[in-house]
C-alpha cells in the first residue's frame, strides 16, 4: 500500500501540490506549517532597476497596489506558479526557471541583468549583492500551531520539504523521525531538518513536478 505524502507548504500552494498528488492516485496529508501574510512596504523608483526577481508567488499575492509601479520591469521567476502569478498582475515574464534561486540569478546575469529588484518574504535566501541591487520585503510567513494529533499523522509518511525553515519546523513537530522519509528541495533544506529520518532525498534540480515525482517514488 502506498504511503501518504505530507504537504507542508503554506496555502494556497498546499492545495495545488496536494491536489496533484491526489490526482496521481496517492493520499496527501495537508499540513501547512506557515501562513503567508502581507507586510507594509514602499515601492522604489522602478527606473533604477532592469529586472524583477521573484522566488515565490506570495510576493504577487501580497504585494498590493505598489506592484503597479513596477510593471515595466521584466520578471525572472522561480517556478511556473510564480511566473503565472506575476503574469496575472500584468508583468512580462522574461524567464521562468525550475532549478532554484541560485540558478535563476545566474541565468538572469547571463541575459544581461545588472541591477535587479527582488520582492521577497521576511525569511528568504536571497539578499542584496551581485546583480540584486535591492530587496523589498512584502510578506511574512508566520508559524502555524501544530497539535500533537495533527503531528501524529506524519508517522510513516513521505514529507515534502520546500525550504530550510520548513525542514527545521518539521524537525520540531515530527513524532518519530525514523518512520518519515524526506524529499527536500535542496541540501540546505535537508540539513535544516537534522538527522534521524528514515530516508532523505535532496536535489537543487527539483522543480515542483520533480518534488512530487520523487515523493511518489518513495511512497510506492
Amino acid at each position: 500500500m502506498s504511503r501518504p505524502i505530507a504537504v507542508l507548504r503554506p496555502e494556497p500552494g498546499n492545495r495545488v501540490t496536494a491536489s496533484a498528488i491526489e490526482a496521481a492516485g496517492r493520499k496527501a496529508i495537508r499540513l501547512p506549517l506557515f501562513e503567508a501574510r502581507p507586510l507594509a512596504w514602499d515601492a522604489p523608483d522602478a527606473a533604477a532597476y532592469d529586472a524583477l526577481i521573484l522566488t515565490s508567488a506570495n510576493a504577487m499575492r501580497h504585494g498590493g497596489p505598489n506592484l503597479a509601479r513596477l510593471l515595466h520591469l521584466p520578471v525572472y521567476a522561480v517556478g511556473a506558479v510564480t511566473a503565472e502569478a506575476a503574469r496575472r498582475e500584468g508583468f512580462r515574464i522574461a524567464l521562468a526557471g525550475e532549478s532554484g534561486a541560485e540558478q535563476l540569478l545566474a541565468r538572469a546575469e547571463a541575459a544581461g541583468v545588472a541591477r535587479a529588484l527582488h520582492l521577497a518574504g521576511r525569511e528568504r535566501s536571497i539578499e542584496a549583492g551581485g546583480i540584486v541591487a535591492d530587496v523589498r520585503t512584502v510578506y511574512a510567513s508566520e508559524t502555524l500551531p501544530i497539535g500533537a494529533a495533527e503531528a501524529a499523522r506524519l508517522a510513516g509518511s513521505v514529507a515534502i520539504v520546500q525550504s530550510a525553515r520548513a525542514g527545521a519546523r518539521l524537525a520540531e513537530i515530527a513524532p518519530d523521525r525514523s518512520s518519515i522519509a524526506l524529499v527536500a528541495i535542496s541540501r540546505r533544506a535537508a540539513e535544516a531538518a537534522g538527522e534521524g529520518w528514515e530516508t532523505v532525498v535532496a536535489s537543487s534540480d527539483f522543480g515542483a513536478k520533480g518534488l512530487i515525482e520523487a515523493a511518489i517514488a518513495l511512497a510506492d
